[in-house]
């Protein structure tokens, strides 16, 4: 299943999910000029610098520089296909997200679930010296809060059957229900030794998923609270 948009409009111009978007392609197109203009050297020396390594988080665990990279690191991307699904799922599930919470809510809800992602893929892999970058873990939250509000929401979605493209509107429970237990299949699937390594950071996406589902959870309270009250108008 590959999802295309959802059927879900929203009140207001969420403008922080696109100056999101945005900010993600004008790092990628960085890397891609830094490589082009100076090398591979100079790209690997940039990546470096600006990823976030967690190994160096449990050398240096209070160090704002390796806190600060955390960040950073939500905004780089290692290709086109890596950058094109994450926009693609922050495009169509983040703009709800932030029409419920508000612009600077969501901002600060998306880069909390960033960085408890990227504390859980950490701690699940016993802290690499192993870089960590993308929007992945971030955007998982996006998801998991997505699922707890709009769960009945339609998604159209692409959908492949023996080779056969379909498009189905499908209900958004199934469809980031089945990413999540993909999600967590694989990186279960990680674990333990002579497993080899993944270049996924899957627990990173369990993890933001989870960090999404609990912080967007007082705003779903309330909103089936209000949906209680007034029925009993």
């Amino acid at each position: 299943m590959f999802p295309l948009r959802d059927e879900n409009p929203t009140s207001r111009f969420t403008w922080v999910t696109w100056v999101i978007l945005a900010a993600n392609v004008a790092v990628f197109a960085w890397e891609l000029w830094i490589q082009a203009t100076a090398g591979d050297r100079a790209l690997a020396a940039f990546v470096g610098a600006f990823t976030f390594n967690p190994a160096a988080l449990a050398a240096a665990p209070l160090s704002p520089g390796v806190w600060l990279t955390m960040f950073t690191a939500m905004f780089m991307h290692a290709g086109w296909v890596h950058l094109g699904g994450n926009m693609l799922y922050l495009a169509i599930f983040g703009n709800n997200v932030e029409d419920r919470l508000g612009p600077w809510r969501f901002l600060a809800f998306y880069l909390a679930c960033g960085v408890i992602a990227a504390l859980a893929q950490s701690f699940a892999t016993g802290f690499p010296a192993e870089p960590v970058l993308g929007a992945s873990g971030a955007i998982a939250g996006v998801l998991g809060a997505y699922l707890l509000l709009y769960p009945r929401a339609r998604v159209v979605t692409a959908v492949f059957v023996i080779f056969i493209l379909e498009l189905a509107r499908i209900p958004a429970w199934i469809v980031i229900g089945v990413w999540f237990v993909l999600q967590l299949g694989a990186g279960i699937a990680t674990i333990g030794p002579g497993q080899p390594a993944s270049g996924v950071a899957y627990f990173a996406h369990v993890g933001g998923f989870l960090a999404g589902m609990l912080l967007i959870a007082p705003a779903w309270l309330a909103d089936r609270s209000r949906t209680r009250f007034a029925g009993w108008r």
